[in-house]
């Protein structure tokens, strides 16, 4: 993947980070345990192709620090006026090349055309629905609702702006789910509350000086800190707990199998698998045969990219 590249917070394309790498700070922020903040948005190219690292970095090493995903704030509405002259962009069209270009050297899929025949208006909705679902089930379920917004925007082409998507998204996520109100989380999310709790994660952004996506903040309890702008190695992150942590030993939990993981997660994409079990990518498919049961899964393709969905009972996806 290519290196030092982030989602500008000011003109919502990917550009070349101007920021230094790793950067050590002090921060007035109350952590009482070793917090590792992640500033990212829902559409944001480079943090989903940041998603195998990340993830990786959640099953081996969560345990070791209290997770929070914050919303950016990438893409209020779309101006008048051109919005990145130096980087091509003029209109939204003018986005569709450049998340293409993200989705073929990271291998995680961006069809991208959807800012072209349905441009998406606004990261805010799909972000103030974030904020409701973690306000009133909880934070988890909120990180699993971003997960299927970005599958919706650049793998599947749908334009997450739209309310009904949006809906069909939170209906999607709540499947299994019964006796959730839906209705009651589209309510908060589009109400005065539901843009105070987005302005609560803007404010935090300012506190912690981010001005790209995806960047990762790790504060420990004595407000020392590290910001690390752009998609690094996985080694980056760890190196990062263990100097900012002397008492904690970064030791990686044994990885998930494949089964019990892609239920957990539904749909896995090659890349994922790939850097979650240190694999190369024409070992995938044998990989995949020899730790799944046929009935437990379906494959499918596209963009070029195999991509594997938990099977069920009487779907053939």
């Amino acid at each position: 993947m290519k290196e030092n590249m982030v989602c500008d917070i000011y003109s919502g394309v990917c550009k070349p980070n101007e920021e230094s790498d790793v950067e050590s700070f002090e921060f007035n922020i109350n952590t009482p345990n070793l917090t590792l903040y992640y500033v990212t948005d829902p559409m944001c190219s480079h943090c989903w192709a940041f998603e195998p690292t990340l993830n990786k970095l959640l099953v081996q090493y969560g345990h070791l620090f209290n997770f929070q995903m914050v919303m950016g704030g990438l893409l209020e509405e779309w101006g008048d006026g051109p919005i990145d002259p130096a980087n091509g962009i003029y209109k939204p069209a003018d986005v569709t090349p450049h998340w293409q270009e993200v989705g073929q050297y990271s291998r995680m899929p961006i069809d991208g055309t959807i800012m072209e025949i349905d441009p998406v208006q606004s990261s805010f909705p799909a972000s103030r629905i974030y904020k409701a679902i973690q306000q009133l089930d909880s934070p988890s379920k909120a990180i699993e609702y971003i997960r299927l917004v970005r599958e919706a925007v650049f793998v599947f082409n749908r334009n997450i702006s739209d309310q009904a998507v949006l809906k069909d998204i939170v209906k999607t996520l709540y499947k299994d789910y019964p006796n959730v109100d839906i209705e009651q989380i589209l309510s908060l999310a589009n109400s005065h509350k539901g843009d105070e709790l987005l302005s609560e994660d803007f404010t935090l952004v300012r506190q912690l000086g981010v001005r790209g996506f995806p960047t990762i903040v790790i504060v420990n309890n004595d407000n020392k800190g590290t910001k690390i702008v752009g998609a690094r190695s996985l080694n980056t992150y760890t190196e990062t707990l263990e100097n900012l942590d002397h008492s904690i030993k970064v030791t990686p939990k044994p990885l998930p199998n494949l089964d019990l993981y892609l239920k957990e997660q539904q749909r896995l994409f090659s890349k994922e698998i790939e850097i979650m079990y240190n694999i190369n990518q024409d070992e995938v498919m044998q990989f995949v045969q020899e730790h799944l049961d046929d009935s437990l899964y379906n494959t499918k393709e596209i963009l070029g990219e195999n991509y594997f969905e938990i099977s069920t009972s009487g779907d053939s996806i």
